[in-house]
């Protein structure tokens, strides 16, 4: 009895000690199954199975798919699968395999938990026909195109740029003439603004300090008022000259910033004018001032010169008396020709007329 029991203790010992890959194949071959039907099962295939049973896991890819498939056979045979997968582990420990790689711990999925090659190329298929389908949705949403069309659009969107330069240029051109404000100063001030040729911007009868701003976009801005004198106008804030002084009609006047800027600038530069002509012709006035005290200073020359005068006077006078202002004449002969050069003799005709008067009597008093 006790060398029948230690036979029967022997046998399983033996036949753990075949391995692994001995007891996977007996489970297999009794529940009468083909190993194509194994592999079909577990999706393992057919050269791994059968180096799986030879023991031959030198052959496996690595020490992972070695435990990985072990335990997947032993699930499909009935087996402990832990057990199988520990078996392994010391088959492995003892050196049985030589290829492994040192330091993997990573055991591979199931393999029947795999995808199969139809579903895989199935569920790629699906991914590609979702994300064309959420392309095309949000492309017709939001208007973003797929492929080229941003190509397209950046092209669109720069044709604007190009053309709107254009308004910004029409723009900054009355900017830069600034903004025109009018004021009433009156009540009851009538005033017609509108554009040459266009539009009217404004025709009514403004109240005392109203204000109007011109728009900075018109063109050729003018105005009819008859109360020009009763509008204060303002370019960016400083007053310009009024249209007029006095209340009258006046019509079309150009009222842009530059118009009125061009009326103020004149009347700024024509105000020096007269100061500039007044002190000419005051230095003309006194330039001429000291002619006649050049000419009354040479009294003795204005003597001679006027010696001629008494000769119409002494026509009737006795023949003796006319030589001897003939002898007074002869001596100072050269003062006529330095008198004439001041031509101004009839300027102090009056004054020579007394003298002459004094020198008549004069000569009288001699002569008698």
């Amino acid at each position: 009895m006790d060398s029948e029991q230690d036979i029967s203790a022997e046998e399983p010992q033996d036949e753990a000690y075949a391995g692994v890959g001995v007891r996977l194949r007996t489970a297999r071959e009794a529940e009468q199954l083909e190993l194509s039907h194994i592999a079909a099962e577990t999706r393992i295939p057919m050269r791994h199975l059968e180096a799986i049973e030879a023991g031959a896991f030198s052959t496996l890819p690595s020490r992972t798919y070695a435990i990985g498939f072990s335990r997947t056979y032993a699930r499909a045979v009935g087996l402990d699968e832990t057990a199988i997968a520990d078996e392994v582990r010391l088959e492995l420990a003892d050196g049985g395999m030589q290829r492994l790689a040192a330091g993997s711990v990573m055991e591979p999925g199931d393999p029947a938990k795999l995808p199969s090659a139809p579903l895989a190329w199935f569920g790629a298929f699906a991914a590609l026909v979702l994300a064309v389908g959420l392309i095309a949705f949000f492309s017709s949403r939001f208007g973003a195109g797929t492929g080229p069309a941003p190509l397209v659009a950046p092209l669109q969107d720069a044709a604007p740029l190009v053309v709107s330069a254009r308004p910004e240029a029409a723009t900054l051109a009355p900017a830069t003439g600034g903004e025109v404000v009018f004021t009433a100063l009156d009540d009851e001030v009538w005033v017609r603004i509108y554009e040459e040729g266009g539009e009217r911007l404004l025709e009514k009868r403004m109240a005392r300090d109203e204000r109007y701003v011109l728009p900075a976009d018109a063109t050729d801005p003018r105005i009819n008022t008859g109360r020009p004198d009763a509008l204060a106008i303002t370019v960016d804030g400083k007053s310009v000259a009024p249209l007029s002084d006095m209340p009258v009609m006046v019509s079309r006047v150009s009222v842009s910033a530059a118009a009125l800027l061009a009326r103020t600038a004149p009347t700024a530069v024509t105000v020096p004018t007269p100061a500039f002509t007044t002190p000419a012709s005051t230095a003309s006035a006194s330039v001429r001032a000291p002619a006649p005290a050049v000419r009354s200073s040479p009294s003795p020359a204005v003597t001679a010169a006027r010696a001629p005068a008494p000769a119409a006077q002494q026509d009737a006078a006795p023949p003796a008396a006319r030589p001897a202002p003939l002898q007074t004449i002869a001596e100072p002969v050269p003062a006529p020709a330095s008198t004439t050069v001041p031509v101004t003799v009839p300027g102090a005709i009056p004054t020579s007329a007394s003298e002459t008067s004094v020198a008549d009597s004069g000569e009288d008093n001699s002569a008698g």
